[in-house]
């Protein structure tokens, strides 16, 4: 570079402006290479099916990648990560983690969802929004804050079983992993912060009957049984609600009962979609809910998913403000409920592409996050 910027001066006459100048062309062939690696590899990801729980090629392509770049890396099941050459245990470590596995595609896909096509900025694809962008951008953005001054430990991770929340995603890789403070997680929200995200629990109702003709005034109908508690879950309002995420919404979502038009159903079964904001912890929720039925026993599922926030005055978000980002709350559950240290979520794309028809990404929207990302964790004081 000092000889290119002594070539220039002898056209420009001033060293230091040819300096400046060459330093913008390296920037911009630095962006350009680190860019062309993501789409790159993007487009290899999308072409190897990775739906949840069957993410093994997806993985295994990763580590090719991984070790093609010359980033040793470890690996728990389908999750992989990779550290930073100068770790200190003394300094504070960032995460940044996306997910590599895919919903199943539609049926009104009018493409083939596992060919990647690029047309013109457009880059189509079965997880090329959710969350492909976000995980290589991620990638490209810790390769060139590797060989950046940084006061803390970088690692990317890409974890499993997001989709689905499996057992075999995030949760199995954390052990592996050493002690994180903050992360940043790629899901789709168009490059803004969100700084709290909903939990998710799920409900199992059951309510007891007992059978008999429908044509004579015999047994107890569990329809009946179930009405009163149904109709206080429809109408009750949790009290607390979240600037960021509104409110605690609890949803009946399934009903199950009888057999046939003439038979008194002795048993009925619903689901309850619970979704938690920052108030409120899963363990809480069921035992109330649990204590307000009247005839209904409920099962949770797990307690797991919890809702996550980060605070405002965080220095990350603060960073993502004067940048001119608008933190902001998010409906959709992503593995920061699993995470049990503070995160948020930002990464190109838009949610609202995520698990529909002829799923893409924007070219320029991942060249945009990796100048973002970069930027963001350059001069940052965790």
């Amino acid at each position: 570079m000092l000889l290119l910027a002594r070539v220039v001066a002898s056209f420009f006459g001033s060293f230091n402006y040819s300096l400046y100048l060459c330093n913008i062309i390296r920037k911009i062939m630095e962006e350009n290479y680190y860019l062309n690696d993501a789409v790159k590899l993007l487009k290899a990801l999308i072409a190897t099916p990775s739906v949840s729980r069957n993410e093994e090629r997806a993985a295994d392509l990763l580590s090719r990648y991984l070790m093609e770049w010359d980033l040793p890396h470890g690996r728990e099941g389908n999750n992989l990560w990779v550290g930073c050459q100068d770790w200190n245990n003394e300094r504070p470590t960032i995460m940044l983690n996306a997910h590599i596995d895919t919903v199943k595609p539609v049926a009104s896909w009018t493409r083939d969802p596992y060919q990647p096509v690029q047309e013109g900025d457009f880059l189509y694809g079965l997880g090329s929004n959710d969350c492909g962008g976000g995980l290589v951008s991620l990638l490209q953005t810790y390769r060139i804050m590797l060989h950046r001054p940084r006061n803390y430990n970088i690692l990317w991770v890409a974890s499993a079983e997001e989709e689905v929340s499996g057992q075999n995603g995030f949760s199995r890789v954390l052990s592996r992993l050493p002690q994180i403070d903050v992360a940043i997680v790629g899901e789709p929200t168009g490059m803004q912060p969100a700084i709290a995200e909903k939990g998710l629990m799920v409900i199992d109702g059951y309510a007891d009957g007992v059978s008999g003709h429908a044509a004579r005034n015999e047994g107890v109908n569990a329809i009946y049984e179930a009405l009163d508690d149904l109709v206080w879950l429809r109408d009750y309002k949790f009290r607390k609600e979240s600037p960021l995420l509104g409110p605690t919404k609890m949803t009946v979502t399934v009903v199950e009962a009888g057999t046939q038009h003439n038979v008194v159903p002795d048993s009925l079964h619903y689901i309850i979609d619970v979704r938690a904001n920052e108030y409120y912890q899963n363990e809480y929720l069921f035992e109330f809910l649990r204590k307000k039925m009247k005839k209904c026993r409920l099962e949770a599922r797990s307690f797991r998913l919890h809702s996550s926030c980060i605070p405002e005055t965080h220095p990350l978000v603060q960073k993502c403000v004067a940048m001119g980002m608008k933190p902001f709350g998010s409906p959709t559950l992503s593995d920061q409920a699993l995470m049990p240290f503070l995160s948020l979520k930002l990464g190109p794309g838009d949610s609202a592409r995520s698990h529909s028809a002829d799923e893409f990404i924007r070219i320029s929207e991942i060249e945009q996050a990796i100048d973002t990302y970069v930027r963001l964790l350059s001069d940052f004081q965790l």
